[in-house]
């Protein structure tokens, strides 16, 4: 098995939640832990050099039996933070399971605000670069090039989508090697990015080309969404929107709106080991449907063992 590092911060945490139930009496517990669970990455590799700034890097979580399959799914999630920030370590819990799974799963960088002074524009163009880099690389790293899933929470779920569907925002449009996923994994992306969406004063000069509510067509590549109802960034009006026009133009599209849930659920550090643990089943069952793997999914089991590894490792380093 793989060495897993841990550091301080990813000492568990149990968050009590006062509920309006029975008068304000009932209690429940909501398990909230590090969104890495401990996990690192198995390596990282650099695949751009901008000209100003540190290069992008790609962290790889690789399946067990990663020498002997070849052919594999991938896997490529993209952090959020608003276009401004954010850290690859937001998906190292998501990408160990999907490894766990026999994806060859990558959290991806890309520039932001605080890191190189890029815009939106840049990050989306960084997304397809990324792909890029994945797909003609492929042979070597055993995956599939025509089995590659990309998909990001929040700004980084907007990068996903707008590969997928933004095609007039690409630094290299002539490239040969395709930028656009085969299917799409979506968590609390932003959609809109018109007047009365996310982000429209960065964007108003090419809203129009970067905006996926703006930019449905026909065969699109299978997608699955997750929200919460009480998202302050991306309306459930907006949400449902986009799924009836992606529906509209005869895609593929699956929405999962939590209710109550507010943008980050997710993320077992925010929403809780329930709602993270959900939201990976249907995932899971999400990659079953459109073949990137088979068989049952481990959710309860890989979340309970990385979990108990994880308290483990905390008391051994205090």
């Amino acid at each position: 098995m793989r060495k897993k590092f841990l550091s301080k911060c990813t000492i568990a945490i149990i968050i009590i939640s006062n509920l309006a139930v029975a008068q304000g009496k009932v209690k429940t517990k909501i398990e909230k832990y590090s969104w890495t669970i401990g996990h690192k990455p198995d390596k990282t590799v650099h695949f751009s050099e901008p000209d100003k700034g540190v290069p992008l890097k790609l962290d790889f979580f690789l399946p067990a039996d990663d020498e002997n399959v070849k052919n594999k799914g991938c896997i490529i999630l993209f952090f959020g933070g608003g276009w401004n920030g954010g850290d690859t370590s937001q998906f190292y819990g998501y990408s160990e399971y999907f490894a766990s799974r026999g994806l060859v799963a990558i959290s991806a960088q890309y520039r932001t605000m605080r890191s190189h002074k890029a815009g939106p524009r840049n990050c989306v163009e960084d997304g397809r670069e990324a792909i890029r880099y994945i797909r003609s690389h492929a042979e070597e790293l055993g995956i599939d090039p025509n089995k590659i899933v990309v998909g990001g929470g929040s700004a980084g779920g907007h990068v996903a989508a707008a590969c997928a569907m933004c095609p007039k925002v690409d630094a290299d449009p002539k490239n040969e090697v395709s930028s656009i996923p085969n299917a799409l994994m979506l968590f609390n992306p932003v959609y809109d990015n018109g007047p009365e969406g996310y982000g429209h004063e960065r964007v108003k000069n090419y809203w129009q080309e970067i905006s996926p509510m703006e930019n449905i067509v026909a065969d699109l590549p299978a997608s699955i969404s997750f929200f919460g109802s009480k998202d302050g960034l991306i309306s459930v009006t907006q949400i449902n929107k986009f799924q009836e026009k992606m529906v509209a133009a005869g895609n593929q599209s699956e929405t999962h709106i939590y209710q109550g849930q507010k943008h980050g659920f997710f993320h077992i550090s925010k929403g809780g080991r329930k709602m993270f643990e959900d939201v990976l089943k249907k995932a899971d069952a999400f990659l079953v449907k459109n073949g990137y793997i088979t068989g049952k999914d481990n959710v309860i089991e890989w979340t309970e063992k990385s979990i108990t590894a994880l308290l483990e490792n905390t008391k051994k380093t205090r």
